[in-house]
Order: C-alpha cells, then sequence, then structure tokens
C-alpha cells in the first residue's frame, strides 16, 4: 500500500499551476521516474502503467533503444529545431516511414507536419477538407474525442468540453457512431438516407471524421462493415475520409493503422501521440496525393516536424515495424487481458461488460461512480488506470504494447482487487 509522505508534496502545483490541471488531481503523487511499464514516485513507490500517457507511450516509458538514438543525435549537434526546413532527421523519417509502413499496405500519400499535437493535425485535416473540397459541412460522430482547440472541438461531441469554449463550436453535423442506436440497428444506414434526402437538412459535407475505435468517448469500437459502408458513402457522395488515428494507431490495436482491419484507404489519415515511440510531441497528417492543394506556407506553425522526434520516431519504426512481431504480441496480449477482464466484469452488480480491440480496451462499470471509485482504489493499490466515456463510467485500459506478462498480471491484480472492494 502506498503511504503518503512529504516529498510526495503537490503543494507547489496547488499553489502555482492552473486549475485545468486534471492528471494531477487524479494521481496525487510527485512521479520521479519510468521504466517500461512502471512509474516511481519520490518515495520510491512502483506503480503499473495502464495509462501509457494516454496512449502516447506504445513502447513504454524510456525506451532505452530509442533514448539511445536520441542521445547519440544530440552528441552530434543535429538539428532540434528547424521550422519545416530539410532535415536529415526528416528525411529519414519520412524514407523509413514510407518504406516499412506505406508501400506494404499499398498506401501512397504524401506527408504533412502541423503543430506538434493531435489537435494541431485534426485542425489542419479539417482545413485541407474545406479547401480541397470547396465545402465547409463536418460529418462527426456521438462520443467522438478529436481535441480541444476551436476547430478539433467542433468534431468533439463532449458537452463538457464544448462548453468551456466560451463561443458555439460550429460547421460540424453529428451523427449516430456504430451501435449507438442499439446492436440491432446500422447507423449507416441513417447516414445514407440523410444524404440522399435533398430535404434531410443535411449539407454535403466536405468530409467525415471518424475514429475506428473511440478512444475518450468509452472505447467504442466500430464494427469492418460499419466502416466499409462508411467508406463506401464517401465514395458515393464524393466525401473525403478522415481517419482520426491518434489514440488507436500505431500498433495499439494490432496493425499499425487501426483501419487496416477494415480495408479502408483514408483520403486523410491523422496521426501523434506514439508516433515518435518515446512521449516526444509530434503529429503527422497522410494525405493522398491529390489533395495536397495547399500553397507554400498557407498553413504553417513554428513547431512543424519536432527533429528529436523524428529520430525517435525513426528508431521505433526500425525496432517494432519491420516484421510482425509486434502486432502479433498485441494479438496475444490484447486476447490474454480481455479474457481476464471479462472474468473481472462477471457477476457484478450493476452488470460491467468489455469492449475495445487489441490493446485499447475499456471495463464497463456502466456508472460513473462506480468507475471512480475503482480507479482510486487501484491507484492507491500500485496501478495508473484513468476513466473514459460520457459519464466517466468506462475503465480505460491501455497498458504498454510492450508490457511483460508479470507486470500485466500484477496490474490486472489490483485492478480486480479493487473492482472486488468497490462493487
Amino acid at each position: 500500500m502506498r503511504q503518503e509522505s512529504s516529498s510526495n508534496s503537490l503543494s507547489a502545483f496547488e499553489d502555482l499551476e492552473s486549475n485545468v490541471r486534471s492528471y494531477s488531481r487524479s494521481f496525487p503523487v510527485v512521479f520521479r521516474t519510468a521504466a517500461g511499464a512502471t512509474l516511481e514516485d519520490e518515495n520510491g513507490f512502483v506503480f503499473v502503467d495502464f495509462l501509457s500517457g494516454a496512449g502516447a507511450l506504445n513502447y513504454g516509458h524510456n525506451d532505452p533503444d530509442l533514448l539511445n538514438d536520441v542521445t547519440e543525435y544530440l552528441k552530434s549537434n543535429g538539428i532540434i529545431h528547424a521550422l519545416d526546413m530539410a532535415t536529415s532527421a526528416k528525411r529519414e523519417f519520412i524514407g523509413y516511414f514510407d518504406e516499412i509502413i506505406l508501400r506494404p499496405r499499398d498506401l501512397s500519400y504524401k506527408f504533412q507536419f502541423p503543430g506538434p499535437t493531435g489537435a494541431n493535425a485534426v485542425e489542419a485535416a479539417l482545413k485541407l477538407a474545406r479547401k480541397a473540397t470547396g465545402r465547409h459541412n463536418i460529418i462527426s460522430f456521438t462520443n467522438g474525442f478529436h481535441g480541444v482547440s476551436l476547430g478539433a472541438l467542433a468534431v468533439t461531441g463532449n458537452r463538457y468540453y464544448r462548453d468551456a469554449a466560451g463561443v458555439p463550436p460550429a460547421g460540424t453535423v453529428f451523427m449516430p457512431y456504430d451501435g449507438y442506436l442499439g446492436v440491432d440497428r446500422d447507423s449507416s444506414e441513417y447516414l445514407a438516407k440523410a444524404l440522399a434526402d435533398a430535404s434531410s437538412g443535411l449539407d454535403l459535407p466536405a468530409a467525415i471524421i471518424v475514429e475506428t475505435v473511440q478512444g475518450e468517448g468509452g472505447i467504442n469500437a466500430a464494427s469492418k462493415g460499419w466502416l466499409q459502408s462508411l467508406e463506401r458513402l464517401c465514395r458515393q457522395n464524393g466525401i473525403l475520409l478522415i481517419v482520426d488515428d491518434i489514440q488507436a494507431g500505431c500498433g495499439r490495436t494490432g496493425n499499425f493503422f487501426s483501419f487496416e482491419f477494415a480495408d479502408l484507404s483514408p483520403d486523410i489519415v491523422v496521426l501523434s501521440k506514439s508516433l515518435s515511440g518515446c512521449g516526444l510531441p509530434l503529429s503527422l497528417l497522410l494525405l493522398k496525393p491529390d489533395l495536397d492543394v495547399w500553397r507554400p506556407g498557407e498553413h504553417s506553425g513554428t513547431f512543424r516536424g519536432n527533429n528529436l522526434a523524428l529520430v525517435a520516431g525513426t528508431a521505433a519504426l526500425r525496432k517494432y515495424w519491420t516484421n510482425t512481431t509486434l502486432s502479433a504480441e498485441v494479438t496475444k496480449t490484447g486476447n490474454i487481458l480481455s479474457e481476464h477482464l471479462r472474468q473481472i466484469a462477471q457477476n457484478r452488480d450493476p452488470a460491467f461488460s468489455v469492449r475495445g480491440r487489441g490493446m485499447m480496451l475499456g471495463l464497463d462499470c456502466g456508472v460513473g461512480k462506480f468507475a471512480e471509485k475503482i480507479v482510486r482504489k487501484a491507484f492507491e493499490g500500485g496501478l495508473v488506470v484513468e476513466r473514459c466515456g460520457s459519464e466517466g463510467q468506462v475503465i480505460k485500459v491501455l497498458p504498454p504494447l510492450t508490457i511483460d506478462g508479470k507486470t500485466l498480471q500484477q496490474g490486472l491484480d489490483i485492478l480486480d482487487k479493487s473492482v472486488r472492494e468497490c462493487v
């Protein structure tokens, strides 16, 4: 059991940091070091990490091979900041990504490096879709989350975040996500009818933006058939398909891209979070060549293409994506994890359920207050895990893809014990 002490004092953060902070409230200790799937606080207490930087640390904390490449690059006086100038680090990343990720999947995209965050990339994707099509409307989905800057917020469904904007987010129509209307109803049929009916009130959109697995929205996983229907509607109506793979991509669901299982070919793909491999900020827009209608400098930003992050990202590609070993391990570990969660969910009142794909899984507790109690108890026992969903009712389980079996079991044991003590 973790013990409180003055060495874990949060007073500096409470006195000086803005009220907007969130994770330090959920996990009220001062973390000092991290390795693999564990975090250590200032008292030396070690936590199992089922958060993984909200999906930014798919390969765990401080992967030594990735950090070695970054360290060597720094020692060589390599370029750190270069706006969007051509650098050897960027050329190497683009070349490896094209060779290792795109060509084997028969995908052809141009690379755009917007600002370093996922929201920056979403903003660029929406702006490009509108410019390329000449249309303004965007279709997003219930429970979708794409960021909290104004453009990204407009395609984010959660009222809590939308209310903080100060102005009404505009330019988006929300449609029901797969399963939102019930398991027996195909919501893509409703979208098809609305698009076909000139009196539906739905303006033909520039793009549809979708997560194949909704992260913040509650680990809602879309089916292959639904996603294929969505792509078919886009092709029939001249609508661009944007896949937001910020949290579900970079191997989280097994394949590098979360949409591979559905054989999709999105017009625009948005990547960030684990793209650098070690938590350094980096985002990327992949766009089909005929959509590259930007004029030079038309979409800009000071911190485009973080060179340290590009070096780390190249190292991650070399280490984890030159073969299918990691994908196979994610599938295997995901099956183990899913089965354990199902065992935890059994015979609970109210009923619990498990959802998700690969190693992007959620334990739906039905009610937010139960999930909150469980997460708090789990933290006291040494497990860092967060909640998601419209009412925070889903415990989001995102261990590093590289987690070892012993640490995985330790985390699951803590979660199981916490559920039993709270429900």
